[in-house]
């Protein structure tokens, strides 16, 4: 029978008259997220024989492998359609042998992407499709920038951090063997060999790395090449450097068949290709032994735009759906960047017994957290793991910082992000974000922070870093969202220009270490009022205060004649939504209400002051001002704020998700469903007394 055509990807859930999708190979059923992913696709998976020269009744077979002769000789004695399933190019943290399930697929009804023999449908795509769509190519080549700044690959267990080689060397690929684009791309393993040999008499005289393949590295399968190739200037190298780092320092590229070849090219090389992989044909890559039918000429943007964004079906694990390029960018962003940074484990310590669960739950799932409460015992576990400290930032001690030193052990500093939960960290509400500093803390301006240097590089992110936070700020803006998510209601303000005034909790860290003569709310109240001698005050306690958990409360004689209005128990993000203008000395608000638009003036130093977006009504610390030369955008600030700096958990997983994630759980999810318990109120309320005492509690 003739060529048949698979049902179109439904992204909104699983099709009920989905087609029957007959396989013998156990992993399609014991792979939960492969059969989520075809099922969402349009596939239902089944065993048995299909039904003779049906239309709705396919064989499935993944790719070329072993198993899939039982597929293809059913397939052809049913005279039924045959579907080959392979992993899509961004795959995962870990190789699929390590047990990692794919975050894309590539459904094929025409043949295999790999298998040069004949057509696929990706080839069928980049011979034929127009290619010419302005929005499409903008889109692939915002997504190449993405992949380059987030050091993202096929597979991601690499160290981004690692040194790369010297520049100048020519960079030789290697694959595992017995792989089956190689037999199936034109190549065998003596392939390799002529491959170096070419390498070698191109480039005399150079430096030559052959590049160890992930699984190789990791011990799955073996590679092409010795240990110790004994040839005068050529190294194995197999060190878990990231891909685009060494194409950046290599002359020249190459290959037989690996996915780094299509790296490369996105890198901006021309590869040299001995074998016949996809990307090969096109006009963007030396051939040793290319594909005749292969005539057309593409840009890169075009190449990407067939191979990682019409072709491949993505999967979003958070929201269950299918879903576009962009958003398994996001996901994979986030579960490499929690592998990255906590594949080491890490010592927690200043955390309260409550506080313990959660940075297990957030920090602990590659490798678990050990806890101390003293310093020396801290660094001696962290030394003995050769793990980092992960401090709670307000416990961090001169005793700390000196044993970590001693033992040469890095110390992280630990706080909650700023979008956090549906209620006060000081009522034990769990954190929904956390965030992790390895230089210092964004409410310190005494030192530099990673979140300034995020701020300090954002002006370099690739437009779709700057479109994505745009997104993420009107989303916050609609669904009214902010730290803390209290459901509050909006007092009577009267008319006017009305400039509100956010208290804080006066032995903050933040006041303490950023503000230098206005450094409490009744003083805060009283530089508003003589700067806005006609305008409407609105002074909104802050929570913690009204809770009775922290100190700075203003009595009603304090507040006569300065503040027109007292918004207790108000709704933070309605007063910033009524009011004109913010003053503040380094409140949270004041970011919440510089991203809505508004005018905000600073009296401190908080870490979004000084960039140019906020007025300073007391000039910033020089050393705090040098620091600060950046100029973001307020889409670039955000970014770093909100996207780069904290670490996000999903709920409803666990696992480590995009901020985008988390907003549809604050969105959607009952104020009643984040509340702590009675015990934990009345934990609170005494955690609360002691830190009056001892000035422990911050948050």
């Amino acid at each position: 029978m003739g060529p048949q055509t698979p049902p179109d990807p439904d992204p909104a859930g699983p099709d009920h008259s989905a087609r029957r999708l007959h396989v013998y190979n156990a992993g399609f059923l014991t792979q939960a997220r492969l059969r989520r992913m075809l099922a969402l696709a349009g596939w239902q998976v089944t065993l048995g024989w299909p039904r003779r020269d049906t239309p709705d009744e396919w064989v499935g077979v993944w790719g070329r492998s072993p198993y899939a002769a039982r597929g293809e000789a059913v397939a052809t004695r049913r005279a039924t359609g045959l579907l080959r399933v392979e992993d899509a190019f961004l795959r995962s943290v870990h190789p699929g042998r390590a047990g990692a399930p794919p975050l894309g697929l590539l459904l094929d009804p025409v043949g295999v992407h790999f298998d040069s023999a004949t057509p696929s449908a990706l080839e069928q795509l980049l011979a034929t499709h127009p290619l010419d769509d302005t929005a499409l190519l903008n889109r692939a080549r915002a997504a190449m920038a993405r992949l380059r700044v987030g050091n993202l690959s096929k597979y991601n267990d690499f160290d981004p951090n690692l040194p790369a080689p010297a520049p100048g060397y020519v960079l030789v690929v290697d694959q595992t063997a017995g792989d089956a684009s190689i037999r199936h791309g034109g190549a065998s393993a003596a392939t390799f060999n002529e491959m170096l040999a070419f390498a070698q008499i191109e480039n005399p005289g150079a430096r030559i790395l052959i590049k160890t393949h992930p699984e190789t590295r990791a011990g799955y399968r073996g590679g092409h090449f010795a240990a110790d190739p004994g040839l005068p200037g050529v190294e194995i190298y197999d060190a878990p450097a990231a891909p685009w780092a060494l194409l950046e320092g290599a002359t020249a590229v190459y290959t037989v068949s690996s996915q780094l070849g299509f790296e490369a090219i996105m890198a901006g090389h021309k590869p040299r290709v001995f074998g016949q992989p996809f990307y090969a044909g096109w006009g963007l890559t030396q051939d040793e032994n290319p594909v005749p039918r292969r005539e057309r000429r593409l840009t890169r943007a075009q190449l990407f735009a067939a191979a990682m964004i019409l072709a491949p079906i993505w999967y979003d694990p958070f929201r269950d759906e299918l879903c576009d390029l962009e958003r398994a960018i996001d996901v994979l962003e986030a579960e490499v960047r929690a592998w990255r940074e906590d594949r080491a484990g890490g010592v927690g310590y200043g955390m309260r017994a409550w506080k313990r669960g959660h940075m297990q739950r957030i920090f602990g799932h590659t490798r678990r957290l050990r806890f101390a409460d003293a310093p020396a015992r801290a660094a001696q576990l962290a030394a003995q793991a050769d793990a980092p400290v992960l401090a709670w930032a307000g416990r961090v001690t001169p005793a700390l910082d000196a044993e970590t030193t001693a033992r040469a052990v890095p110390l992280v500093r630990v706080e909650d992000g700023f979008l956090r939960s549906r209620g006060l960290g000081a009522q034990l509400v769990p954190p929904l974000s956390l965030v992790r500093d390895d230089l210092g803390i964004y409410y310190d301006p005494t030192r530099p922070s990673r979140l300034e240097h995020l701020i300090t590089a954002a002006p370099a992110l690739p437009d779709a870093s700057t479109y994505r936070a745009r997104s993420l700020i009107d989303r916050l803006a609609r669904a009214r969202l902010s730290k803390y998510n209290l459901p509050r209601p909006l007092p009577d303000l009267p008319p006017g220009h009305r400039i509100l005034v956010p208290g804080q909790v006066e032995d903050d860290a933040s006041i303490r270490l950023g503000c230098t003569t206005v450094a409490t709310n009744l003083d805060l109240l009283r530089h508003a009022r003589a700067a806005n001698p006609g305008a409407i005050l609105v002074y909104k306690p802050h929570p913690d205060v009204e809770a009775g958990l922290r100190p700075g409360r203003l009595s009603a004689s304090d507040t006569e004649g300065l503040a027109d209005v007292i918004a207790t128990e108000a709704d933070p993000i309605g007063l910033i939504e009524a009011c004109d203008a913010v003053w503040t000395m380094t409140s949270l608000m004041g970011f919440e209400a510089l991203i809505r638009g508004k005018p905000v003036t600073c009296l401190g130093a908080p870490f979004y002051a000084g960039w140019g977006l906020t007025g300073q009504a007391i000039p910033l610390p020089t050393d705090v001002a040098a620091r600060r030369q950046a100029r973001p955008t307020l889409e670039q600030l955000a970014h770093a704020v909100l996207i780069d700096y904290p670490r996000y958990v999903d709920p409803v997983t666990g696992n480590a998700c995009p901020v985008e994630v988390v907003v549809d759980r604050l969105e959607n999810a009952p104020a009643r469903a984040h509340r702590p318990g009675p015990a934990l109120r009345l934990l609170a309320r005494m955690q609360g007394a002691l830190a009056g005492h001892a000035g422990l509690w911050r948050r």
